[in-house]
């Protein structure tokens, strides 16, 4: 890697296909974690930030929500914790005179890749409506015309205000509390997108949306269900979680289309058997679910132990706590007795040996944690396959108890602390009571938009302004053509980034970037220092440190900017919206302090944030086995199976990441552990089907998608690679093949794109019909 940004763009002109990896990280782990950094940021840099990157008084990783354990190794971070790094703090500045040399039109030719390696954002830029190009403005300015637009709305439901799962908790709270303060609740977030299913399925049948686990959980499961997730690309540091459990007599089942390399095997780059041993095998049962199967595995595995329990009554399920703790079970238990085995099979592609193995693993174990991730959240039953991971749970009282429990893997770092904080269209009428006790203010109560619902009104022209505090909305979003078509159909666009991205260049009639720090950096403002505070995936509340200067002087924080587009939208409404955004950009306590009095869970906010292991947000189902639910227990719900039907010629298709990548960023053109380099056009085909379909190894293919509303969703000219999917079952790259996927295909109950079974047609692409 280079210090200079390329002037040309990459191409997939050399991909090469090779074998897919067989174990993850080893040496190859570190050589690949530590030769960008060094090469990028230097040797002082470099060791400055990842010896604080997740530690104690450090900053805490800006990619995956992982937690932390209590006791913490010298280098706490994976590959792509290093590569987020190197991408944020790296010296490569955009310079001025970028924005004169490169049009919109430029930008839109440009991939991601070439895009986020221009380097990092140094000033805010602005295109007006006559201009094709942005150019640089002075912050004041930038505030100036961005309120002037706010104000000038008929409505404040004519905005929309995004937000990226790497926003801080301060930094959120505050961004909330100025949308609210404007007028209107449209605060979509990439939650939507990824989780939205969890929330949804755990906040109905366990009253929390949230993973009741802790981390040391792991160490004291008897069987670990890891459900649609590859944690050796999307959160590697998982894997050293799953290898003390095994080391510790765990049983480690996956439940996945691909056979990922992390799950297979895993050399922990940390202990001398990772480096020059064999490492851990992972995975004592792989089930290689069909697409979409997961629901009736669940249903298969439930009715399986009520079968045992009524061959040998009172030793099998837990019936204390079913009848102190739950609802719905004689409902749930006649419903799984209709269960019907051949359609269990149809739908999963299993066979009957594989299900009554798993099963019986299940009852045998007295702690059971069952782990998933957007493998089981972006299908349109989501919501119930949820559902039937509590259900299961619930029969054997592996809720409450050590070493058992529901554990959703968030994606993005703080992703669940924006929610927390009151980043969500929907927020209950006891947060938004708060909000107007303490600031003086009546909140709009209507439901905003998702983001769906704001691609689809912006569709009808309803949304004309749109701003995205961090993230990259038109690349992650679904339907990639018609997102963007919406997103050109607004009057004015802004983007809070720290990179270069696709959604630069989708932009309205008038356009700003606002260039913000990054984790990596120190935030001095008036009153001093200041820090941020994050959530991780099991509810642990954190600290995080800027450790290094900023790359360039004039950048401000996101509070910081916040809070100025606040006072520039909002000044001239000082009495009705009493609230002094000054002092929030002053000193960041001020903002913890009114957290403290709205949010539950974080009294003293400012006081147990500054202990070096910050606190954990009290959880009913984990802490007491108290359940906020309609029924005040935990509910076992009854849900109808509803497998994806695949007609011939056809295949179900999943988006997924390569393995340098993390979210829509791209670090590189390789995906090492399934044996792809400097290209990522493939969709990756069953040989069976391949020769089902009359198609070779290599051949080029065009792929539509088969959804009945008129519209043409292709992606053409792509290698087909062939590669060991579940039958019937392909898989291409995240963001590209977003365009594939409908966006009225959405998840029943919660919204989310079903980005993970998209009907899809593959044909060789001198023959395409279209």
């Amino acid at each position: 890697m280079s210090r200079r940004p390329p002037v040309d763009d990459v191409t997939d002109a050399d991909l090469e296909v090779g074998a897919p990896s067989s174990w993850a990280a080893g040496v190859p782990g570190i050589l690949h974690a530590m030769e960008p950094a060094v090469q990028q940021l230097g040797i002082t840099r470099t060791m400055k930030l990842l010896a604080t990157l997740n530690q104690k008084g450090g900053f805490d990783c800006m990619s995956c929500a992982w937690p932390d354990p209590d006791h913490r190794k010298v280098a706490e971070f994976c590959e792509n914790g290093a590569k987020a790094v190197v991408w944020e703090a790296t010296p490569v500045l955009v310079p001025s005179a970028f924005w004169g040399e490169h049009s919109i039109d430029d930008l839109l030719d440009r991939s991601e890749y070439w895009l986020g390696m221009q380097g990092r954002l140094t000033e805010p830029v602005y295109k007006p409506a006559d201009s094709d190009h942005y150019a640089p403005v002075t912050w004041d300015r930038a505030f100036e015309i961005i309120a002037a637009k706010l104000t000038s709305l008929d409505s404040p439901d004519e905005a929309s205000f995004y937000t990226s799962g790497r926003t801080s908790n301060e930094a959120a709270f505050l961004y909330q509390l100025f949308v609210r303060a404007y007028g209107t609740n449209n605060l979509p977030d990439c939650s939507n997108m990824c989780h939205e299913s969890t929330g949804t399925a755990m906040g109905e049948t366990l009253g929390i949306g949230k993973s009741t686990i802790a981390y040391d959980d792991f160490e004291h499961a008897d069987l670990v269900i890891v459900l649609g997730q590859n944690p050796g690309t999307n959160h590697p540091r998982m894997l050293t979680a799953l290898e003390d459990a095994k080391r510790n007599g765990a049983r480690i089942v996956a439940v996945n289309p691909l056979p990922e390399a992390g799950l297979r095997r895993y050399k922990n780059p940390q202990t001398a058997r990772g480096l020059v041993g064999r490492g851990t095998d992972i995975a004592d049962q792989f089930l290689q679910i069909r697409l979409g199967g997961d629901m009736a595995l669940l249903q298969a595995v439930s009715k399986r132990v009520l079968l045992a329990e009524a061959s040998a009554p009172g030793t099998v399920l837990d019936h204390a706590f079913i009848a102190e703790h739950c609802s719905g079970f004689d409902a749930f238990a006649a419903a799984m007795a209709d269960v019907d085995d051949d359609e269990v099979l149809l739908a999963t592609g299993l066979s009957l040996q594989q299900i009554d193995e798993l099963a019986d693993a299940y009852i045998k174990a007295d702690r059971v944690i069952i782990t998933w991730a957007m493998g089981i959240t972006q299908h349109r039953k989501a919501v119930e396959t949820i559902k039937e991971i509590v259900n299961l749970l619930l029969l054997r009282g592996n809720i409450g108890r050590l070493g058992a429990g529901a554990s959703p893997i968030r994606g993005h770092s703080n992703v669940q602390g924006d929610r927390t904080m009151g980043i969500w269209e929907q927020m209950p009428d006891r947060f938004l009571d708060a909000l107007r006790d303490e600031f003086s203010f009546e909140p709009p109560r209507h439901h905003g938009v998702d983001s769906v619902n704001g691609i689809a009104a912006m569709q009808r022209g309803e949304i004309k302004f749109w701003m995205g505090m961090g993230g990259n909305l038109v690349a992650a979003i679904s339907d990639t053509t018609l997102a963007e078509a919406a997103m050109r159909g607004t009057e004015m666009t802004v983007q809070v980034s720290t990179k270069l991205n696709r959604s630069h260049a989708v932009i309205g009639t008038e356009a700003l970037i606002l260039p913000t720090l990054g984790r990596t950096e120190i935030d001095i403002q008036a009153s001093g220092p200041q820090f941020v505070s994050v959530e991780d995936t099991v509810c642990a509340v954190h600290g995080s440190h800027g450790q290094v200067p900023p790359v360039t002087a004039g950048l401000l924080s996101e509070v910081a900017i916040v809070a100025r587009l606040a006072q520039a939208t909002l000044g001239d409404r000082a009495a009705e919206v009493p609230i002094d955004w000054a002092a929030f950009e002053h000193d960041y306590d001020v903002i913890r302090e009114h957290i403290s009095r709205v949010v539950p869970g974080f009294e003293n906010y400012n006081e147990r944030i500054r202990t070096r292991d910050g606190f954990v947000l009290p959880n009913g189902p984990r802490d007491s086995r108290t359940f906020a639910t309609a029924t005040g227990k935990a509910m076992l719900t009854v849900n109808t199976l509803e497998h994806v039907q695949r007609p011939d010629g056809c295949l179900l298709l999943q988006t997924l990441r390569s393995h340098d990548q993390y979210n829509t960023t791209i670090y590189s053109l390789n995906d090492r552990y399934r044996g792809i380099k400097k290209g990522r056009e493939v969709v990756f085909i069953n040989p069976l089907d391949l020769a089902e379909l009359g198609l070779v190894d290599g051949q080029r293919v065009d792929v539509f998608t088969e959804w009945d509303d008129g519209v043409e969703r292709s992606l053409r000219d792509y290698r087909a690679v062939s590669y060991p999917t579940a039958r019937g079952c392909a898989a291409a790259y995240f963001p590209e093949a977003n365009v594939l996927v409908p966006l009225a295909s959405t998840a029943v109950g919660s919204n989310t794109p079903v980005s993970k079974a998209v009907l899809v047609r593959v044909v060789a692409a001198s023959a395409s019909p279209r």
